[in-house]
């Protein structure tokens, strides 16, 4: 399709602004020599452009969309309608505290919420997104060493089956990455992880379930661990889909951890946002949290911060509708609710890899969590056939491919995450393609690395476009 740039002429528009009557303004700083260069387009040519940008774009809304790690889940629209109350969306967040009593009831009931589901203290809603999270627990982890003295603990211990953001975030709050390998099961290595503890531990990032889908079974001995040598412990809580309203990190032995509300608790996930990565810690943590606090007091929700706060890491208090659309779905679900969509997104994903098996080669052949990980290495070394090849052949059938090459630590991965809110004949569907797909691979190989035929957009030059990349139209 053209580029909106491409498409209109010289003078056409479709607005109905009059000429602006106010004298000129000289504003002392350098001027435009030539006018923007922005598309002119009629009413019609915009809106038949959209339109067919719609078309090409692949949602929830348009079908299967397994991307594991991601929970790309259907949300209920009925939480963005209330995300969209004027009286949540026509706020200022400098008004008093007496003037927006509504909001901050919001804000004081979900923390107590999140800190019930998750065993935690306390609650900051400032976190914009899961790696931002991380990198707030990470400076509460430091502020928490710092007011101790103990400023020797300059190690994180991070494992190689934790999502890539903790080594990051690690290392943008000053620590040290030590990474420890995983077992043969796909779980922490526990001779590895007392060999890297130490006087200089600061903590340990785990993510749990982690990125191969598995649930640590040495989860306790873990935070011990890391406790006796005088560390925190982490706990990534991106994949709580799994275990919400039946397991909670607060009671497994973590000291501070993340959530991530558009991916668990209903904002659309995707296309960049929007999103909230609450930080929920214990007790003897609270005091180091960012931001403002809603509390309630005897004339009502008063503002708070903490004494050694570790400051801002975002504008007043978080993205609120998402925190608005995250309170609206706890409240629907209920305390039976939220413990059924786990148990489902578990369900569905044992259902999917079993059905899968006899055709698939699973990385760790156990029981799953909410998303199970394949590996195409023997198809790779047998016919040359990559997970690359079988992720494109997939968008020929219409749905959305599994992430592809993560975790780093299974080869030719494909990692499948069908979510709680698929049915029964979505999946059994989705395998009966996955298993076409393979078949196809087998019996034309070479013809795999053609796929998508029908798609959009075929095979783009993927080095180049990273390397290279047009990000802006542009003509002399």
């Amino acid at each position: 399709m053209k580029l909106i740039f491409e498409m209109g002429g010289p003078g056409r528009g479709c607005d109905l602004i009059p000429d602006c009557k106010a004298p000129d303004c000289t504003v002392g700083l350098a001027q435009r020599e030539k006018k923007p260069m922005l598309p002119e387009v009629s009413e019609t040519e915009i809106s038949r452009h959209y339109t067919e940008l719609a078309k090409q774009a692949y949602g929830v809304n348009d079908g299967f969309y397994p991307l594991g790690s991601c929970t790309m889940k259907y949300n209920p629209k009925i939480n963005d309608q209330a995300a969209s109350l004027a009286d949540f969306t026509q706020i200022h967040p400098l008004q008093a505290a007496a003037d927006v009593q509504g909001c901050l009831e919001v804000i004081g009931e979900i923390e107590k919420a999140l800190c019930a589901i998750t065993g935690m203290d306390a609650c900051t809603l400032q976190p914009a997104a899961g790696a931002h999270g991380e990198f707030t627990g990470l400076l509460v982890i430091k502020a928490y060493h710092v007011s101790r003295r103990d400023q020797k603990r300059t190690k994180i211990i991070v494992p190689d089956s934790a999502h890539g953001t903790n080594p990051a975030s690690a290392a943008m709050a000053g620590f040290d990455v030590v990474n420890i390998p995983s077992d043969a099961n796909g779980c922490v290595d526990l001779e590895a992880l007392r060999a890297a503890v130490g006087e200089n531990t600061a903590g340990l990032m785990l993510t749990n379930p982690n990125t191969v889908g598995l649930f640590d079974p040495n989860i306790a001995e873990i935070t011990s661990i890391v406790h006796e040598a005088g560390g925190l412990c982490y706990y990534d809580g991106a994949n709580l889909n799994a275990i919400m309203g039946i397991a909670r990190p607060g009671d497994m032995g973590f000291d501070v951890m993340h959530l991530n509300l558009h991916k668990t608790f209903s904002t659309p996930h995707g296309g960049g946002g929007p999103g909230s990565g609450p930080v929920a810690c214990k007790k003897f943590l609270q005091e180091f949290l960012p931001g403002i606090r809603a509390v309630k007091g005897a004339d009502g929700y008063e503002m708070t911060r903490g004494s050694q706060t570790v400051g801002n890491v975002h504008g007043f208090y978080g993205n609120f509708l998402v925190v608005v659309r995250a309170l609206c779905y706890i409240m629907t679900l209920g305390r039976e609710g939220i413990p059924e969509a786990a148990e489902g997104a578990v369900l569905n994903a044992n259902y999917m890899m079993h059905q899968l098996k006899p055709y698939y080669q699973m990385a760790y052949d156990h029981t799953c969590m909410h998303e199970f990980v394949m590996t195409l290495q023997r198809e790779k070394h047998e016919r040359n056939v990559s997970a690359l090849d079988i992720a494109k052949a997939l968008l020929d059938h219409g749905i959305h491919p599994p992430t592809m090459y993560f975790p780093l630590i299974v080869h030719e991965a494909l990692m499948v995450e069908p979510t709680e809110t698929e049915s029964r004949e979505t999946l059994d569907e989705a395998v009966k393609i996955f298993i076409e797909v393979m078949k196809q691979s087998e019996e034309t190989p070479e013809r795999m690395h053609e796929y998508p035929l029908a798609a959009p957009i075929g095979r783009p030059d993927e080095v180049a476009a990273a390397r290279k990349p047009v990000v802006r139209y542009g003509r002399e």
